[in-house]
């Protein structure tokens, strides 16, 4: 029987849709060779742990005619399994593919689940492509026969490289097998053997300690376009999405799990029972000394945020050189697009060769559309004709250099084509596309109506707009992190503050972070700001699209920007989650300033808290618009 925290909602989180459920097997398709391989002296521990492997090698490939590989590995919760379809696929074109079961989720081995760090999870890969490489001192061992296990199928370039057991060899995988591709990239950089030739990196993060606790007010020059989302400040702490992943396996299924969610005190007592078990619930210690402070005090220390940021592409970018496919979900609360700008850009600026790709799905909404992506059968969708593309070209060293640059899925043209996933991607030479649109925050003409966005100073309207926090969680509606994308958002009155555009008269397609400039008042908060992140203001910031109805409102992809303020006398500018989203003509546009939400955990008091739209206010929504 798996781990306790290996059973975490695996169809939710573990490749993210990446990979289909495997069809049955058939005549034509590869057998794989089950494999217990030993990686040792990984971390400052120096560790030895067992990897449990399935090597799949197509017909007709042999030492005499040896073919490129692929490794990959699962989702957070996953095993091996979860890349058959990806390694058949593959393999029909000529790929051999090592697929693994990831540290901390094996039977019977005692190695933790340590968060795709290079000094483990790097160090391991690394240690695999080695083998693959036919490095003879990894140990491997065939779990049927019994017999060691040492590979001379798979193409060779030490010749060339200079380095010994250099095999031609990409990574690919999703969320948590996504994050470790940057991980044995920099591992292997680091070491100065490079043998990693490409990845394809799938819905995973930048920065883990932005993931889990995002600060949207001070991001490095205030966008993720700076490479990085890396805040100075403190965020605030998504909690449904992480209890789901640490809780899930020792609870008694769904409906604990969401009478955890909604019960903050349960939450509190969970948490801090974890950061005190011996075993940590199969995670490094670290892991749950930041949960069980989180839910004591309500956000990360400085030693957490860095504990998990040390985790993440985010601090060793430089060392990230190999050519990089990025796939980022616009269906992703968790992961969003944000993180995929700033590692995109990151790389883009040191010279290494990369791509974006903003597909449908993601963590929130795992089913890729028809034709999107079907890694059993590549050739036969988009993502997968792209991925081809890249290892075809990186790895094995065939077809011409795919082009590199930015593309984006949008739902209003596959919906007016009829599904034709082709015309629904556009693409760019590089991210950002098109133009910014500012429009100004006023007030409304109507008593006790929205304030408005209108789009020249002179049109402000004076005014004072006020909300307030109620609880440390909610009771503003978003999302329950995967399980729910489909209940109404809501925001209950006194609770937040919307500012709309007059109907449209023309679309307006957003591709990007809008920003939201705005100087609030809190008075009981300027009190207790110096005391540090307790006594700081928490808002929500979120874009609204509302239909003619004015009643029926969509939150695209059910993303929203928390923001922890650490001075509320000055003005904050908030990057709002990156969107593709259409608005469509006789719909309005909306910002909305909220207290709280049900997803992330707030201020333990009530905060309460003004807008003042007029002269001397430089109140301003920026939007990124095409076409």
């Amino acid at each position: 029987m798996r781990r306790a925290t290996t059973v975490l909602v695996t169809a939710m989180l573990t490749t993210g849709g990446m990979a289909a459920l495997a069809p049955p097997a058939a005549a034509s398709e590869i057998v794989p060779r089950d494999l217990t391989i030993t990686v040792t002296g990984l971390g400052p521990e120096k560790r030895t742990c067992r990897i449990d492997a399935d090597l799949y090698v197509p017909a007709g490939v042999t030492s005499q005619r040896p073919a490129p590989a692929l490794l990959a590995t699962n989702g957070f919760g996953g095993t091996k399994d979860d890349q058959a379809a990806l390694a058949q696929g593959f393999g029909e074109h000529g790929y051999v593919t090592l697929s693994y079961t990831g540290l901390g989720f094996v039977d019977g081995d005692n190695c933790p689940i340590t968060l795709d760090d290079r000094e483990h999870d790097g160090a391991a890969a690394a240690q695999l492509v080695r083998f693959l490489g036919g490095d003879p001192s990894i140990s491997a061992v065939d779990d049927v026969t019994e017999e060691p296990v040492r590979i001379d199928q798979v193409v060779r370039e030490d010749g060339r490289s200079g380095v010994r057991h250099d095999p031609q060899v990409g990574m690919t995988g999703g969320s948590y097998g996504g994050q470790v591709q940057f991980a044995t990239a920099g591992f292997e950089k680091a070491a100065r053997a490079g043998r990693l030739d490409a990845i394809v990196p799938l819905i995973t993060w930048n920065d883990l300690s932005y993931s889990l606790a995002p600060e949207n007010s001070r991001l490095p020059q205030g966008t993720a376009r700076s490479g990085s989302v890396s805040s100075s400040g403190t965020g605030v702490f998504k909690y449904q999405w992480a209890a789901l992943f640490t809780s899930v396996g020792v609870l008694n299924g769904a409906q604990d799990l969401q009478a955890l969610l909604a019960d903050p005190a349960r939450f509190t007592a969970y948490f801090q029972q974890a950061a005190n078990a011996e075993n940590c619930a199969n995670f490094e210690p670290e892991v749950c000394r930041a949960l069980g402070e989180v839910a004591a005090v309500g956000y990360p220390s400085p030693a957490s945020i860095e504990y998990l940021r040390s985790n993440s592409v985010a601090s060793y970018m430089r060392d990230v050189r190999v050519p990089t496919l990025i796939g980022q979900g616009q269906a992703d609360t968790l992961f969003n697009l944000q993180e995929s700008v700033a590692t995109y850009t990151a790389l883009e600026r040191q010279g290494t060769p990369v791509s974006l790709m903003w597909q449908s799905w993601g963590h929130s909404s795992s089913t890729p559309k028809p034709g999107e992506l079907d890694m059993r059968h590549p050739a036969q969708s988009l993502q997968g004709r792209a991925a081809l593309a890249w290892f075809d070209h990186y790895v094995r060293d065939r077809g011409p250099r795919p082009p590199q640059g930015f593309a984006y899925y949008r739902d209003w043209v596959y919906e007016a084509t009829g599904g034709d996933i082709t015309k629904a991607y556009a693409t760019a030479r590089s991210y950002p596309v098109g133009t910014e649109r500012t429009y100004h925050l006023s007030g409304s003409s109507v008593a006790g109506a929205d304030g408005s966005l209108v789009g020249s100073r002179t049109q402000v309207v004076p005014s004072v707009s006020a909300y307030s926090g109620a609880a440390p969680i909610g009771p503003n509606y978003t999302e329950t992190s995967a399980l729910d994308q489909t209940g109404p958002v809501t925001d209950p009155p006194g609770t937040a503050i919307r500012f709309a555009t007059p109907a449209l008269t023309r679309a307006v397609d957003v591709v990007g972070s809008p920003r939201l400039t705005v100087q609030l008042d809190a008075p009981s908060v300027r009190a207790t700001q110096a005391g540090g992140p307790a006594g700081q203001l928490v808002v929500y910031a979120k874009v609204y699209d509302i239909a003619p109805d004015g009643k029926t409102v969509e939150l695209p992809n059910r993303l929203i920007s928390p923001v922890r303020v650490t001075d509320v006398t000055r003005p904050i500018t908030v990057e709002l989650p990156a969107i593709v989203h259409r608005f469509a003509p006789g719909h309005r546009l909306a910002v909305v300033l909220a207290g709280g939400d049900l997803a992330y955990r707030g201020s333990t008091v009530p905060q309460p808290v003004t807008l003042t739209t007029g002269p001397g206010r430089n109140q301003q929504l920026t939007v990124p618009v095409v076409g």
